[in-house]
């Protein structure tokens, strides 16, 4: 096989994917950059009247924001572990879904913290979290967690485009100029070379080990920020596990509807096959049973304590979110375990309506573990006004959630038009490896 002319085939094969924008593309995209538009009205909006235009008040002083900042934040780091245990394990079928999971991971650390930032009230004195921090806190642990993370990630991911970046600057040469430049500036001088890919294996084997390491760790240090009060809901000894579970339940749901709508839009059978989907939906499956027992673990232990704080909470749960309840803990986690345990649903479709399901069900769950809880705290709230006892989200907070949502699947498109989603490098190691193993068995049947 002559690599140059393989590189050549490949580029030639993904050049549409990068340099071709459809005009179904430019409708979606056009779509976002409104939502987007929107959501910097309602910025401008709560940053000059202040937390009165959201539902956010004395009491219940975190919404959805501090909701979605959660989901991000466990999305991201989620798929730094499972990104991290597919390289160092060398996984076979890594390479068709290496890159999306790598993707998500750094789009989600981005784009989850600065919904912390919606939640201060005086953007102004932001500065003085890093000028005075309190050690002692778990929020300051929290901040050093998700900074040192996004720098790991974010040097794990380029170190992962390098070789696709350097096959792109050999062969694109009917590439507009500005991306060739780009390409030659990004590739660093990688040629490819027997030592340089050692050198590179090595350096990313060794940063996924850390990135494994380091989403265990940041992960629990963010459970640790509700558990280690005293608020009835969150004073659990069993927080930081039943995260990185949750974590894990949403990334890989995220991950396979991912493949699904990348799989269907490029056109891309012949990489992602079912075989991946039916991998995922194993994996959501075990998944699944284990966070449906934390759950429960999380709910009786409450039940059955019998204690008084406990007790209103579980009231609030069961009367004034009891359908929010329902669908969060048993729609959430029993519709995919149901879908997913038999072997003749496990479809493409089906695995992917699993994973839509697990998504809403863990944020809807989220929603349940921090609203309610605020909502009965241990002091009597002395003002009565429904708005100041119960919390809505505004047309103000759900603008920016969507946002939110939009500027991650743009920055998503973006990323794609730079670099193919399938690794190129991927695939030609792939048959590299192939072709040596051929060599190996006919020198042995030779001699």
């Amino acid at each position: 096989m002559n690599l140059e002319n393989r590189k050549r085939e490949l580029v030639k094969e993904f050049s549409p994917m990068l340099e071709k924008t459809t005009k179904v593309s430019k409708i979606w995209m056009g779509i976002l950059v409104a939502v987007i538009l929107v959501g910097i009205y309602a910025f401008f909006l709560q940053l000059f009247k202040g937390h009165e235009v959201t539902g956010m008040r004395d009491n219940v002083v975190w919404g959805v924001y501090i909701i979605n900042f959660i989901f991000f934040v466990c999305l991201s780091y989620s798929g730094a572990f499972i990104s991290g245990i597919l390289h160092f394990f060398k996984t076979p079928w890594k390479n068709s879904v290496s890159r999306i999971v790598e993707i998500i991971t750094v789009l989600s650390l981005i784009i989850g913290p600065i919904f912390i930032l919606l939640c201060i009230g005086r953007l102004d004195r932001l500065h003085y979290l890093f000028l005075y921090p309190r050690i002692q806190s778990p929020i300051t642990w929290d901040i050093i967690a998700i900074m040192t993370d996004l720098v790991g990630c974010f040097i794990y991911l380029y170190l992962t485009f390098i070789p696709d970046l350097a096959i792109l600057r050999d062969n694109s040469e009917n590439a507009p100029k500005w991306r060739q430049k780009l390409y030659k500036f990004l590739a660093i001088g990688y040629q490819d070379t027997t030592e340089q890919r050692e050198t590179l294996h090595k350096i990313t084997k060794t940063m996924s080990a850390m990135i494994i390491a380091l989403a265990i760790v940041a992960y629990s240090v963010l459970a640790w920020i509700f558990s280690l009060t005293l608020q009835p809901g969150w004073n659990s000894s069993i927080f930081a596990p039943y995260f990185i579970i949750a974590g894990l339940y949403s990334g890989v749901s995220v991950i396979i509807v991912a493949m699904f709508l990348i799989r269907k839009y490029y056109h891309l059978e012949h990489y992602i096959r079912k075989v991946h989907f039916v991998s995922g939906g194993i994996i959501l499956l075990i998944i699944s049973l284990l966070y449906g027992y934390f759950t429960f673990s999380e709910y009786f232990s409450r039940w059955f304590s019998h204690k008084i704080q406990d007790t209103n909470l579980l009231n609030t749960l069961f009367t004034r979110y009891f359908w929010q309840f329902v669908l969060a803990n048993y729609v959430g986690v029993l519709v995919p375990v149901v879908i997913l345990f038999f072997k003749k649903f496990r479809t493409i479709k089906s695995i992917t309506f699993a994973s839509v399901i697990a998504i809403l069900g863990l944020w809807l769950n989220r929603y349940l573990i921090v609203v309610p809880t605020l909502e009965t705290p241990y002091l009597p709230i002395q003002d009565t006004r429904p708005e100041f006892i119960h919390y809505t989200a505004t047309w103000v907070e759900w603008a920016l959630s969507f946002t939110g949502v939009a500027a991650f699947i743009l920055f998503f498109i973006l990323i794609m038009k730079l670099v193919p989603v399938i690794p190129m490098s991927g695939i030609i190691d792939q048959e590299r490896e192939a072709l040596d193993k051929k060599g190996k068995t006919n020198q042995t049947i030779t001699e």
